[in-house]
């Protein structure tokens, strides 16, 4: 009898931790697995939208349809330069002629090919996920004596820049058309050098007088939540452009 007694209280105890196991697991996450959470990107699929979004929301901004290459033409329109002044875009990026730089969403070489010339001993990536775009780029490369452009197909979620490769990117009216743009700018970050610089460029969301759709505009705040997400700060909103923002976004120390 004492036996049996010694056998069920043993039992017991043993169960008992068991699930003080199993509930310790259950409620303990790594570090790891705790940052994971809280930076995952949460995406959001809605039938009622934009007609000129896809439907997909991120951190409440809805994402906007890509220009395709069939739109090229829009890109080199004749009054481009007076009313988003490149010239003075890439004086303000303050580059250094050995300075390594991605155009990311370059279109037809728009910026690209005005970069080159700042960067005499550095290179241009020159980043697009349409073929068709990077193939105008390498068409008008010999005329511009751009020797230091290198192309490169990204894909909807990856940039495709060599890692610690760039000392700055330049997005221009292209970021708010990623389909994944958490994920992007984690490629974009990955490819910084130290004391690298993000300069993002988007039409001012917080004035309604612009004539630019409303999901092809971005505020300020926005911006900087969702940059912030992958470990950028912005450090300055140069307000030299007629409708667009200037924003230099930088690294922070814990990315």
């Amino acid at each position: 009898m004492t036996r049996i007694i010694l056998s069920i209280l043993l039992s017991i105890l043993f169960l008992t931790d068991c699930i003080g196991y199993q509930a310790r697991s259950a409620g303990t996450d790594s570090p790891d697995s705790r940052q994971q959470a809280k930076t995952k990107p949460v995406y959001e699929t809605r039938e009622n939208h934009d007609p000129d979004g896809i439907g997909k929301f991120y951190m409440g901004r809805e994402i906007a349809w890509v220009m395709g290459h069939e739109g090229a033409s829009w890109l080199e329109r004749p009054d481009r330069e007076e009313t988003e002044l490149p010239d003075k875009v890439v004086e303000n990026m303050k580059l250094r002629k050995t300075d390594a730089v991605a155009d990311v969403g370059a279109g037809t070489g728009y910026f690209t090919f005005r970069i080159s010339k700042f960067v005499p001993e550095g290179r241009v990536y020159a980043v697009d996920i349409q073929p068709q775009m990077l193939a105008i780029i390498e068409g008008r490369k010999k005329s511009y004596k751009a020797d230091n452009v290198i192309t490169i197909l990204g894909e909807e979620a990856d940039t495709k820049l060599p890692e610690n490769s760039v000392d700055a990117v330049l997005l221009v009216d292209a970021y708010h058309e990623f389909s994944f743009p958490y994920e992007m700018m984690l490629s974009i970050v990955k490819g910084l050098r130290p004391g690298g610089r993000v300069i993002l460029i988007e039409y001012m969301g917080e004035d309604p007088e612009i004539p630019i759709k409303k999901v092809h505009k971005m505020t300020v705040a926005q911006a900087r939540k969702e940059l912030s997400a992958v470990g950028l700060e912005l450090k300055e909103n140069r307000k030299f452009l007629p409708e667009q923002h200037f924003m230099i976004f930088e690294k922070t120390q814990q990315k």
